[in-house]
């Protein structure tokens, strides 16, 4: 098994360059559909942590979820921003690449390759 995932959406079209990108380089990646089986609170929290970023920088502020649920709202704290984002997985920034302790967002796509 390998150690690296992805956090994948298949109609994302940085998704499935940027795993295509792995598989060119010899990479079979687990592939997650994160909007199929969403990560948990515990496992997002982690994620945020391999990707040194904040729930709110992971947030996908075009989403009408993201309008509707008023996640703009500068009061909102990182575990309210996390639930919704657990309860609503549209709303997270993909693709995300693991490989054991750090991650990478793939925009740009080869930005992933930092991490291999």
């Amino acid at each position: 098994m390998t150690a690296i995932q992805i956090l994948h959406n298949p109609r994302c079209s940085k998704s499935r360059q940027t795993l295509a990108l792995l598989e060119e380089k010899g990479i079979e990646p687990e592939i997650i559909k994160y909007l199929d089986t969403p990560p948990s609170e515990t496992e997002l929290k982690v994620i945020l942590t391999k990707l040194n970023m904040s729930a709110r920088d992971l947030l996908r502020k075009g989403e009408e979820a993201y309008k509707t649920l008023n996640l703009k709202d500068t009061n909102l704290n990182d575990d309210d921003l996390i639930k919704a984002m657990v309860k609503q997985p549209k709303l997270i920034e993909r693709p995300i690449v693991i490989n054991q302790d750090k991650a990478k967002l793939g925009r740009p796509p080869e930005s992933v390759l930092d991490i291999l």
